[in-house]
């Protein structure tokens, strides 16, 4: 005969155990790509255009995903390393500071390489592919 109390801690340590497993498989989010931008700002529209409808479905997309903050009303909890003085600006942002920066918008050829090149170098980024970014996609 088991014991109701015996199998209820045993329910319990059980349970307890596959959370934390659960948990210890879910990825870590721990960088972010923060936009700078501005209202009239053509360059952040430029870049609306090109990139922002495909950026969440990228690789760096899904490593660094992005929040969007105006020129005017930045964040106080973000420890950027210096004042943000043109939109559109992008910030890689780890643990709510500023690891690396991107400022102006340079064309969607340019804006992959460059993302991806300051995402590897300051947060660890791997890309799952080389293929080129296709907006049909």
């Amino acid at each position: 005969m088991v014991f109701p109390n015996v199998l209820s801690t045993t329910r319990r340590a059980f349970t307890a155990a596959m959370a934390a497993g659960i948990l210890l498989t879910l990825p870590v989010q721990a960088a972010e790509l923060v936009m700078v931008e501005q209202p009239n700002c053509e360059w952040c529209a430029r870049w609306d255009e090109e990139i922002g409808p495909i950026y969440p479905k990228t690789s760096e997309g899904r490593f660094a995903p992005l929040r969007r903050v105006d020129l005017r009303d930045l964040p106080g909890e973000l420890d950027v390393a210096r004042r943000v003085n043109f939109t559109p600006t992008f910030l890689i942002i780890e643990d709510q500071r500023e690891i690396g920066r991107l400022e102006g918008y340079p064309g969607e050829d340019f804006f992959w390489p460059v993302i991806a090149q300051l995402l590897s170098k300051h947060a660890g980024y791997v890309a799952e592919d080389a293929t080129p970014k296709d907006p049909g996609s």
